[in-house]
């Protein structure tokens, strides 16, 4: 989704149809570097590497540490924008959700998200019992929005900040950027999604790393669903979790349908990052979204919780961070059939 206030909510998702911790993190620096003497790198497919570190993918499935199958169910807080909003983790626990996803900042188009904020994000997740989705926003429309950055960009930024993330293994699922390229030159994401995936793993870091996918998120060119097995074969932790995001170009359930069962039946694990209730491009199918996700047992993540500006006010789910003020879409997604404190299951790592 796009940031409030400074992005136009036309602009993105046009609607188209083309119908000892120290030691592992040593280890995978270590990995990295033998995998690229040996000559693996973006282009290239690599082995699989050693045992998974805390939550991983295996058989197409997002999996705890212990093996036990763990569906994110969540919403999308915006925290680099009001970044002095994070009680409200505590309140999207108490509604009922198992995982948040952050917006976090490179200091590119919005203010930096250094070291101990994301440190300090982190930390708020675990004590409120969440799964913390990260995710960088700077790269948002990369191609078609003139501020937006690279992947390989915000891996530099993953990369700086990764004294905050090595050890949360089992707590941290790292989002590479938010919605990645825009409308154009989207025929790069293959190339530049392997490329941040092959950068953060050669730094060591080893955790779920989650890919957005083109098109403002929405893949209506079905690039994410075409190459999305060569950016999996690609990570050499064989830990790629795919993203993809719902709005109004996903207005029917057959579209739903057709789009996740397409990653279910190849073994590809994926979920959906972001989805609401309306939008300018079109009016997305919810209720399909949500129970099309349960019934396949993949995870959601809705946007959001709160704050949202620039002619998509609709998609708070409270106003004004007032977890008493639930909106017709909070209503409907934290209470409504198929909805978190129905669906919801706390992770394993905290006792659930």
């Amino acid at each position: 989704m796009s940031a409030p206030r400074t992005t136009p909510p036309t602009a993105r998702g046009r609607r188209r149809r083309g119908r000892t911790r120290t030691g592992r993190a040593l280890l995978a620096a270590l990995l990295g570097l033998a995998a690229a003497v040996a000559g693996f790198g973006p282009g290239a497919q690599a082995e699989p590497a050693a045992a998974a570190v805390g939550l991983h993918t295996e058989g197409g499935r997002l999996l705890e540490g212990n093996g036990s199958d763990f569906v994110l169910r969540g919403v999308n807080h915006p925290h680099a924008w009001y970044t002095g909003e994070l009680d409200s983790l505590r309140e999207i626990k108490q509604l009922g959700a198992n995982s948040v996803r952050v917006v976090l900042a490179t200091g590119d188009r919005w203010p930096r998200s250094d070291t101990a904020d994301v440190d300090n994000v982190v930390s708020q997740c675990k004590a409120n019992r969440l799964i913390c989705v990260l995710e960088v926003h700077d790269t948002t429309g990369y191609g078609e929005e003139g501020a937006a950055v690279s992947l390989d960009r915000a891996a530099d930024y993953w990369i700086s900040v990764r004294d905050a993330l090595v050890g949360e293994e089992d707590y941290v699922i790292v989002n590479l950027g938010n919605e990645p390229h825009g409308n154009q030159g989207y025929e790069r994401w293959t190339a530049d999604t392997r490329g941040a995936i092959a950068k953060l793993r050669a730094a060591g870091l080893q955790h779920t790393l989650m890919a957005d996918a083109p098109n403002w998120g929405q893949d209506w060119t079905n690039t994410m669903r075409t190459n999305a097995r060569a950016v999996a074969d690609s990570d050499p932790q064989g830990d790629t979790l795919f993203s993809i995001h719902m709005y109004g170009v996903y207005d029917t359930a057959a579209e739903i349908e057709d789009y996740l069962t397409s990653f279910t039946a190849a073994g590809l694990p994926i979920a959906v990052g972001e989805f609401g209730h309306n939008h300018s491009d079109g009016n997305p199918d919810e209720d399909a979204v949500m129970r099309l996700t349960r019934e396949l047992g993949l995870g959601y993540l809705g946007w959001s919780y709160s704050g949202n500006g620039g002619g998509v006010e609709y998609l708070d789910m409270v106003r004004n961070f007032d977890p008493a003020a639930l909106t017709d879409w909070g209503r409907r997604f934290f209470q409504g059939q198929d909805g978190i404190a129905a669906t919801a299951k706390e992770a394993t790592v905290y006792g659930g």
